[in-house]
């Protein structure tokens, strides 16, 4: 089994990474928050999921332990697959999904491509006694703010800025004011772009 992979950077791109180690390049499946890390570096250590099935042997690298560990939990439920997993963890960042899980937030793991209603309620149901969030996760998120958080998110990427960055610099406001208005969470992030 495959811990983790560290070498040179030999490629990037959002979907997946090859990590050139010992003379042997790894391609690797990534999530978005991992392609964010990784860009602009030369080195990078990932840690592996790897899929080993009769017609492929897939590696699913992982920037933290916490989004592995959400992953490996995701494949776990029936009918979602490792794609799918990819998808969520691609769509909410493994600290929010934590929040999103315990919540019960249906509603807003079913705004994520690929993922019906009865799906995201077969994950909360099958996940959120196994789910331990780290820190404050429980305290941060309302329902009513997740709701105000799509709403900026969205407006922000039809803005044409880019959705990861764009959540990240929405998580920091929202960190710092959890009520606050759509409106003045859009003003603050096009100043923090």
């Amino acid at each position: 089994m495959i811990e983790y992979i560290k070498g040179t950077l030999a490629e990037l791109t959002p979907t997946y990474a090859v990590i050139e180690c010992n003379g042997i390049g790894y391609m690797i499946c990534i999530t978005l928050p991992a392609y964010s890390a990784l860009e602009g570096t030369t080195q990078a250590k990932l840690l592996i999921h790897e899929a080993i099935r009769e017609d492929a042997h897939q590696l699913y690298g992982f920037i933290s332990e916490q989004e592995r560990s959400l992953f490996r939990s995701l494949i776990g439920v029936s009918g979602v697959g490792t794609n799918t997993a990819r998808m969520i963890l691609s769509s909410i960042p493994a600290p929010e999904l934590e929040r999103v899980i315990v919540g019960g937030d249906h509603t807003r793991l079913k705004n994520v491509k690929g993922i019906g209603i009865k799906t995201a309620q077969r994950i909360i149901v099958d996940l959120r006694d196994k789910i331990k969030p780290i820190g404050d996760a429980l305290d941060i998120k309302p329902t009513i703010t997740s709701e105000v958080f799509d709403e900026a998110l969205s407006a922000l990427v039809m803005l044409g800025f880019v959705r990861v960055q764009s959540q990240k610099v929405l998580k920091k406001i929202f960190d710092a004011d959890p009520t606050v208005k759509v409106e003045v969470a859009i003003k603050k992030a096009l100043t923090m772009m």
